[in-house]
């Protein structure tokens, strides 16, 4: 069997590495169908998408983890981000560092605000409230899916996890997703249909082992 191209990586992202995590993370997630109805305008969406990622990754909160996989060029081809224990809500200056790049992913479509708040409330009402690990996000870049680059980053978390007996809980805006992080040891917990026409959201729990 041929080696992996891949290897996990745990450095602080320098403000470059950052860009290219979330230029991977929008390629990642052009095609979801939250963003796709969020933002349904295709080159519109593809600059929201890296606005809000760099965003998100930027203002993960002082607990938060961010790991990415790299190529044999050393290019950022997959990336988790996670919040532990205590890690979730993120603190208040936390959340308001985030509002300015959340107002600027939008602001060309009001309509997109007013339905990701009601999602954001949605979320928040069903996070659990045990202790647990927040896989906040898990993307690999369309050219490496397939390739065990989720593996890599989930495996590099999970044991830590089951070392402290606490759960993990995730949330996956596709269907299909769901059988790949059951072998994980994941399992749907809830769907949330929060906006009339939109699509669902899936939360899945895993247990700790």
């Amino acid at each position: 069997m041929s080696e992996s191209p891949y290897r996990i990586d745990r450095r602080t992202l320098s403000r470059r590495e950052l860009d290219e995590a979330a230029v991977v993370a929008a390629r990642g997630f052009y095609t979801d169908p939250f963003f796709v109805f969020l933002s349904p305008k295709p080159r519109q969406r593809n600059t929201a998408l890296a606005l809000f990622f760099r965003n998100a990754l930027v203002h993960l909160g002082p607990e938060g983890h961010i790991l990415t996989v790299r190529d044999d060029a050393d290019h950022i081809v997959g990336v988790s981000a996670w919040l532990p224990p205590g890690g979730y809500p993120q603190p208040v200056a936390t959340q308001l560092a985030q509002i300015p790049g959340s107002f600027r992913t939008l602001a060309r479509r009001p309509r997109a605000m007013i339905d990701g708040n009601t999602y954001l409330t949605a979320i928040a009402k069903a996070h659990p409230k045990e202790a647990h690990w927040y896989l906040y996000l898990l993307v690999a870049d369309p050219e490496a899916q397939r390739r065990g680059v989720g593996a890599l980053l989930l495996g590099d978390v999970l044991p830590t996890v089951d070392e402290q007996g606490v759960g993990s809980y995730l949330e996956t805006q596709k269907l299909d997703n769901l059988a790949y992080y059951r072998r994980f040891g994941y399992e749907h917990r809830d769907t949330l249909t929060p906006v009339t026409n939109g699509p669902p959201l899936y939360t899945m729990w895993r247990p700790a082992k």
